[in-house]
């Protein structure tokens, strides 16, 4: 029933996007008066089969307030996360709630010109291209990849200052630096008290091409500080029908390879403008769980409209009792 009326809602969204007036546009939020102020959101919901075991959540709950005025910018973004989940596994049944409400970004941006531009505050860091979509509904799988968890912090508060030059190709850099706590240290994959990175990118036509090597002082599971350094090479590819996307990196400690390696390639056809195919194989070594392990993703994605997603995929690992079904339901409003 839980899983239905998630269903119900969704192609509900879906029509209303559809029958409305123009002034609103599902994905885009409802502006606020004539202020330069945007107020949305977004939902998931997602299911996972391993082992016999099932799971299904509703999370990643969010509220979005984001704007413009001449040379400044800002986003809110406030979520929920595994708001709802009901577990069935050998017949036994249980359910939990997380009302914790969580900072996953929020930040000032100003642009000095075309070229320059700083950013202050909470904001998904720029290494590769896949942590650029921390929302569900932008990707084409419910998953993430493993490299995207281990080598380096999802979010970073501090400064973020950036630099383009613009010609026959687009070259970019972009210098982070952080000394302080994170603005909500519950809600990242690593808890920071200082991150330094640097990144360069190229990109011309349909490609585009990243490098990212940063330090940062992290507390993994035992709590113990560990300065950590890691780098990345990413590519992407984009057409019209295609995209691929690889990302491959290593994270050492001063003395040893925490992660020796963790990368992905992945490719996703469009079948229409509304199905997609994606093909995603990854590979890590985890030093520090002692994981090492291939995994191989078929998926399948379906866009009635862009800001709704309903994805499936399984996953094929080469440790068998990870092997796994999961799928999704997101809106952005």
């Amino acid at each position: 029933m839980f899983v239905k009326l998630l269903l119900l809602f969704s192609l509900l969204s879906s029509l209303f996007a559809e029958t409305s007036s123009s002034k609103y546009i599902l994905g885009e939020g409802v502006q606020v008066a004539q202020l330069p102020l945007y107020v949305g959101g977004y939902f998931s919901a997602d299911y996972r089969g391993i082992d016999g075991n099932n799971t299904y959540r509703l999370n990643d709950l969010a509220l979005l307030s984001y704007g413009a005025y001449s040379k400044f910018s800002y986003l809110a973004e406030i979520e929920y996360k595994n708001f709802y989940l009901y577990n069935e596994n050998a017949g036994k049944h249980t359910s939990s709630q997380d009302r914790t409400l969580h900072t996953e970004r929020l930040y000032m941006h100003y642009d000095f010109n075309e070229n320059s531009a700083v950013t202050l505050g909470k904001y998904s860091t720029p290494a590769g291209f896949w942590n650029l979509l921390p929302i569900n509904v932008l990707r084409e799988t419910t998953s993430i990849p493993q490299s995207t968890n281990l080598l380096f912090p999802k979010f970073t508060t501090g400064l973020l200052w950036s630099y383009k030059n613009y010609g026959n190709a687009t070259f970019k850099v972009d210098v982070i630096a952080q000394n302080n706590a994170d603005l909500d240290p519950t809600y990242n994959n690593y808890k920071l008290d200082e991150h330094y990175a640097l990144g360069l990118s190229y990109e011309k036509n349909d490609l585009a091409l990243k490098v990212n090597f940063g330090f940062f002082d992290g507390r993994p599971a035992n709590n113990v500080s560990k300065s950590l350094y890691y780098y990345m090479a990413s590519l992407k590819y984009a057409t019209n029908s295609v995209e691929i996307l690889a990302e491959l990196g290593s994270q050492k400690s001063t003395h040893v390879y925490t992660t020796k390696y963790a990368g992905y390639l992945q490719g996703v056809y469009k079948l229409t403008q509304k199905h997609a195919a994606v093909l995603r194989l990854e590979s890590y070594d985890d030093s520090v769980h002692g994981i090492k392990e291939e995994i191989g993703i078929l998926g399948y994605s379906y866009r009635p409209l862009y800001p709704v997603s309903f994805k499936v995929e399984y996953q094929l690992h080469s440790l068998h009792q990870n092997n796994q079904v999961q799928c999704s339901i997101s809106v952005l409003f």
